[in-house]
């Protein structure tokens, strides 16, 4: 019994392929959603395990990295794959879900990573240089191709013209991919986990990294459970769907839910490494995911809109464009200190609930 629960890391990724395999192309009973449920929770753990055994080989920042990218797959398959069902409300959905993205990072994760290391630890710190970088580039990226398209003529609605999505999809992934090379190349520094002195922490002291053969495997597994999440998760999208519907909530909720359960990995590593007092490495998930959402993800749908049906609507709503300055102008005043408590997570939590809310009860 000991021996299974030391190896559910590896039982579960299989258990959830199996599920997914049995399931496949199906329409799921009523009595099959919660066992389907149950194994796509436990892939989602399963990937955060591997995740972190992969990021601590290769150490910081670049571990942060392989979850972001990981995270936005599930995110982009997820959307796509919705999307080509044409339904009411598919037009946008990658809007919904991105700007719902990015909100459950900078409120949800970066206020919970706060208030569980402040709870902890009183005084939590952090690289401003970092975190004010990763911020910036958050701010940027949304406003190109999420705020925007609310305001250009050159198409109906909240739309880009093809030229317009063409520059912006560009210049979404030239803005993300200059920022990987700074984080892990040429300012390094500036975004490992500090100390109490404000001295950069290399690597984790008390455990030794894992050998070549485990971070292989956890590669692997990884894979497979990434795998299981996107697939299971179609298979029970009918029943979000329809349960949205049934408590007369607004079809864009969807797009909330999807982000909740393609961050949850996310927000696990990012609680943990809080309590590690770990607050950059915290920052660097939340942050670095918000930014693979909007950086990866809109350009993959851009390009995949020339084959779905039905428009590309991206531009915000008044009251989705007021949370979101407001959220930035918070996040501003939380990163440049360098320093935080429980407060400023509790504030940004706060903001996550307001969103919520108003998503449910626009």
């Amino acid at each position: 019994m000991r021996s299974l629960l030391r190896r559910w890391t590896w039982i579960v990724p299989a258990l959830a392929l199996a599920g997914l395999t049995l399931t496949w192309g199906r329409a799921l009973p009523l009595g099959v959603v919660p066992l389907v449920a149950l194994l796509l929770i436990g892939a989602v753990l399963a990937a955060v395990h591997h995740a972190e055994v992969i990021a601590h080989r290769v150490g910081e920042p670049f571990g942060s990295l392989v979850l972001a990218v990981a995270v936005t797959v599930i995110e982009v398959a997820l959307i796509i794959t919705l999307m080509i069902s044409g339904k009411e409300g598919a037009e946008t959905l990658a809007r919904d879900t991105a700007f719902a993205a990015v909100m459950i990072t900078c409120n949800g994760i970066v206020g919970l990573s706060l208030l569980l290391g402040g709870a902890r630890h009183r005084l939590v710190r952090f690289n401003p240089e970092g975190a004010g970088a990763a911020l910036a580039v958050v701010a940027t990226l949304t406003t190109l191709t999420l705020v925007l398209p609310r305001f250009t003529v050159s198409a109906p609605g909240a739309q880009f013209s093809g030229a317009q999505l063409a520059f912006v999809a560009v210049a979404a992934l030239l803005l993300y991919g200059v920022f990987v090379q700074t984080q892990t190349n040429r300012h390094r520094d500036f975004f490992l986990p500090v100390d109490d002195a404000g001295k950069n922490i290399d690597r984790e002291d008390h455990a030794e990294p894992p050998s070549t053969r485990t971070t292989v495997v956890s590669v692997l597994l990884l894979l497979v459970a990434l795998v299981a999440v996107v697939g299971l998760a179609k298979g029970v999208s009918p029943s979000i769907e329809a349960g949205v519907a049934a408590a007369g909530i607004p079809n864009s909720f969807v797009g909330v839910v999807i982000a909740l359960l393609v961050l949850l990995p996310e927000g696990l590593a990012a609680s943990r490494a809080a309590l590690r007092n770990r607050i950059q490495t915290s920052l660097n998930l939340g942050l670095g995911s918000a930014m693979a959402s909007i950086g990866l993800t809109i350009p993959s749908i851009a390009i995949a809109s020339i084959w779905l049906p039905g428009p590309l609507d991206l531009g915000l709503g008044p009251v989705q464009i007021v949370l979101f300055a407001l959220t930035m102008v918070v996040a501003t005043l939380t990163v440049v200190p360098g320093r935080a408590t429980r407060l400023q997570g509790i504030v940004h939590l706060i903001l996550l609930a307001a969103f919520v809310f108003l998503a449910i009860s626009p």
